[in-house]
């Protein structure tokens, strides 16, 4: 399945979709306002004996769900925060993986009492047993609803827009499933727009320390064939997060595995073609100490038009309070150049390494905001140039449980073949966050 990186909101031409997108935001919320929280209280059993109550160590937050979001907001039965998810260098649109934090430790208990031992049958004589009005618990609660956007432009007249919500329930064996929908637009030159409605349904579980996550879905197109999409993803914690008194995040080394499959969605042209890809690979985040932090990650590659990839992408970050250096270095290597028969960016050498500086702190107490520039050198076809990319992303935090992300990033790195002629591309992206 493709990843997907890269001017504003919208312009007249797009009203339609502006239409379609607004519509769907008031469905969501109007769903969330009908959504009530309940909170559920079991009495506790009282027994012969008194026995103590087992807690299981404490779960750590999950990782910032989609691409360069701000760190989630803890659990009330969590004793610390994890710091936020990198930025990752703005690399080719269809290069955007998710920088992981490390994976849940087991849940405790839901709230449940402690085991009780089986009281004497009463007397012959005795009153029968008063009936338990304690309410049942529901099968399956609503734990929140994320909304991704993301409008990619460039000055080659491709457009491409992601609008995915995505609502996430916990069942009540600490399982968790998802469904994700949404409305997703392509537009290039010479090519007819197409319009796609994607939707997955999707399942969580942890095994001790491991992470098990599948999902699987179709995408609906407005002129094309209806496609499958599958992924699955495994997390397994090297070692176990070490954690400081004040809530620090200290070491933890993280390894999980990979399997995407579906439609290649970089661009009209390629869907246009129905090109689906395989991709599947590993992922390692290393939490070096407090400050110092490396992920890296793999992909292999295989394509229904017969062509293969190997990608790589690999940054090291410091920070120093606010401010933060980070070194990133992504490679892509094709079979084949196959871009003026398939569509997409194809090199058979594509390299790209920066140095990045980055500020993030609380403009107020309901803002946050990160401001980041890096600067290289990319490489295509054994010729050298400038690399550089602008980012900037504020944070929102409507309520305790709400919310909302805004960013926007200016870059020159690649995507496509464009001879001795400039690229550009610019991105806006964001998030709305609602937790129950």
């Amino acid at each position: 399945m493709a990843d997907n990186f890269r001017h504003y909101f919208f312009i007249s031409r797009y009203s339609l979709y502006t239409n379609l997108i607004l519509g769907c935001l008031q469905i969501q919320l109007g769903v969330i306002c009908s959504v009530g929280i309940s909170t559920l209280s079991e009495a506790k059993s009282q027994a012969a004996q008194a026995q103590q109550t087992w807690k299981s160590p404490s779960e750590l937050t999950e990782q910032v769900t989609k691409f360069r979001r701000q760190e989630e907001s803890t659990l009330k039965t969590l004793p610390y925060r994890l710091k936020p998810t990198p930025i990752l260098i703005a690399a080719p649109e269809n290069f955007n993986p998710d920088l992981q934090l490390p994976p849940a430790l087991p849940e405790p208990p839901q709230n449940s009492s402690p085991l009780q031992p089986a009281l004497p049958e009463p007397p012959h004589n005795s009153s029968p047993p008063t009936t338990s009005t304690k309410p049942k618990k529901p099968d399956a609660v609503l734990e929140s609803i994320d909304t991704d956007y993301r409008y990619d432009t460039d000055n080659f007249g491709q457009t491409n827009l992601f609008f995915e919500p995505k609502i996430q329930f916990r069942l009540n064996n600490s399982n968790k499933i998802f469904i994700k929908t949404g409305f997703n637009f392509f537009e290039q030159r010479g090519v007819e727009s197409i319009t796609n409605f994607p939707l997955q349904v999707g399942w969580q579980r942890k095994i001790g320390q491991v992470t098990l996550e599948t999902a699987a879905g179709v995408d609906v197109f407005n002129r094309l064939p209806t496609a499958i999409n599958l992924n699955a993803k495994v997390e397994v914690p090297i070692s176990s997060p070490q954690v400081s008194s004040s809530g620090q995040l200290l070491s933890a080394v993280i390894l999980s595995g990979n399997l995407e499959q579906g439609p290649y969605k970089s661009n009209a042209r390629t869907l246009d073609n129905q090109i689906t890809a395989w991709r599947f690979g590993p992922d390692l985040y290393w939490q070096i100490n407090r400050n110092t932090s490396l992920f890296s990650s793999l992909r292999l590659g295989s394509y229904n038009d017969g062509n293969s990839e190997v990608q790589s992408f690999s940054r090291l970050e410091r920070k120093f309070g606010q401010f933060s250096l980070a070194a990133n270095l992504f490679n892509w290597s094709f079979d084949r150049n196959l871009e003026r028969t398939s569509g997409y960016f194809s090199p058979p050498d594509f390299l790209v390494y920066n140095a990045e500086v980055a500020w993030e702190g609380d403009i107020a107490n309901f803002l946050r905001c990160r401001l980041a520039a890096n600067l290289g050198q990319q490489r295509l076809q054994g010729k050298f140039d400038n690399a550089y990319t602008y980012q900037t992303r504020c944070t929102v935090k409507v309520s305790p449980n709400i919310e909302a992300d805004l960013g926007y990033s200016f870059s020159n790195v690649r995507n496509q073949e464009t001879g001795g002629s400039a690229y550009s591309g610019n991105s806006l992206t964001g998030q709305l966050r609602v937790k129950f």
